[in-house]
């Protein structure tokens, strides 16, 4: 991964004036950006995503140029080429678990897609276990299978990058651990660079290839691990806690 982040956003509310300031660059292809609530971790990951624009600064992706405010710069989110899971999934809770991942690539929900994205719809609910729920509502199903439809619609359109927003926050203590194996195997299998944002010294533990810090806005400290057995030791990290 090559992303880099320059940006200042400030929000007002009637508690407080939050200002994010931070600078930092992703080079490892799993990354944790990790903090404490409300330290703006969920505000850089939108402005990442395209959610929310930064009132200055510059985001860019490799060699695209996402965002530059003195450049006048602002690619769409949906021509980012980024995959976003919610904290919550965001599943349209009137639509079945095949239309919610169908969402990703039909211009309005409930179009007639072409055979080849039929295919990658029936790929991915093969490849995530959901074919047996395939008409199933959200209500119906449990939390690890909402996690499932959300990673695979968020994978549907083939991203460059898969932004995670606590990603396992709702989850009860033995589902985390199995979901965060998972995950891990979502980036062997598709091979998509993954950033997930966290307050959980587990997610760190399992994740953590790079850790870049945030409090109060600031980038306080980073870290990075190279070596070779990166993801071995990942995955094991991941089934040792299953």
């Amino acid at each position: 991964m090559d992303l880099g982040v320059d940006i200042r956003r400030v929000l007002r509310s009637p508690e407080r004036v939050f200002e994010l300031r931070v600078q930092f660059s992703v080079t490892e292809n799993l990354a944790v950006l990790y903090g404490p609530s409300g330290s703006g971790k969920s505000v850089t990951l939108q402005a990442i995503a395209g959610l929310l624009r930064p009132d200055s600064g510059s985001i860019r992706f490799g060699d695209t140029v996402l965002f530059d405010a003195a450049a006048g710069i602002d690619v769409p989110a949906r021509r980012r080429g980024i995959g976003y899971v919610f904290q919550d999934y965001a599943l349209f809770p009137h639509c079945t678990v095949y239309q919610n991942v169908a969402a990703a690539l039909a211009p309005l929900i409930g179009h007639r897609l072409r055979p080849e994205h039929r295919d990658r719809v029936d790929a991915l609910l093969a490849a995530f276990e959901l074919t047996p729920v395939a008409g199933s509502y959200p209500s119906q199903i449990s939390g690890g299978q909402r996690q499932r439809t959300a990673l695979a619609r968020a994978l549907a359109a083939g991203p460059r990058l898969l932004l995670l927003d606590e990603p396992f926050n709702s989850l009860d203590t033995g589902l985390r651990a199995r979901m965060r194996q998972e995950v891990l195997q979502v980036w062997e299998r598709f091979q998509v660079p993954i950033l997930l944002i966290t307050h959980d010294d587990a997610d760190v533990a399992v994740f953590g290839s790079q850790v870049i810090r945030i409090e109060d806005g600031r980038i306080v400290g980073q870290r990075t691990t190279r070596d070779g057995d990166a993801r071995a030791r990942n995955l094991a990290t991941a089934q040792g806690q299953s």
